[in-house]
């Protein structure tokens, strides 16, 4: 059985394979994927923005392939704006995982690339948000996860 997490309770879609792992339904991706502590997360994690902060799953890519240097690395979750510019990227991490300045590290190399303006790291227990400045070359800890008006005002 998985933690309770810090994010607003719903009922995800679990079953268990032949194989007696379980997996649960990823709406986003529309399909089942193995269920494990990080895969909790990011799935609760999803819920919220998507049921409770009007984040369109439509414009939310999942385990988003991106080029770093010369690796390509995956992005958790990354939220797109409708003209298809990268807006905010969420890295979650296992319940059991402390949210340290190397996942905080492991994000601001994954913004070198993406250049989004939103940031949220999350255990599913503590999330931390920011919002980047570029130009600035500096970052604000916010008080809340932005909702999606936030980052993309019309």
């Amino acid at each position: 059985m998985m933690p309770p997490l810090n994010l607003p309770a719903y009922e995800p879609r679990i079953r268990e394979q032949n194989s007696g792992k379980p997996e649960i339904f990823d709406r986003v991706r529309k399909k089942f994927v193995r269920l494990t502590p990080e895969e909790w997360v990011r799935q609760h994690f999803l819920n919220y923005l998507t049921a409770h902060k009007g984040y369109p799953a439509s414009l939310i890519a999942v385990e988003a392939a991106l080029k770093y240097n010369r690796l390509v690395k995956r992005s958790d979750i990354l939220v797109y704006g409708p003209g298809g510019k990268p807006l905010l990227v969420v890295e979650c991490k296992a319940p059991e995982v402390e949210v340290s300045q190397a996942v905080f590290d492991q994000v601001a190399m994954y913004n070198m690339s993406l250049l989004v303006g939103f940031v949220v790291v999350t255990n599913g227990l503590e999330h931390f948000a920011c919002k980047i400045s570029h130009e600035n070359k500096s970052y604000t800890f916010l008080k809340e996860i932005p909702d999606y008006e936030t980052l993309n005002p019309r």
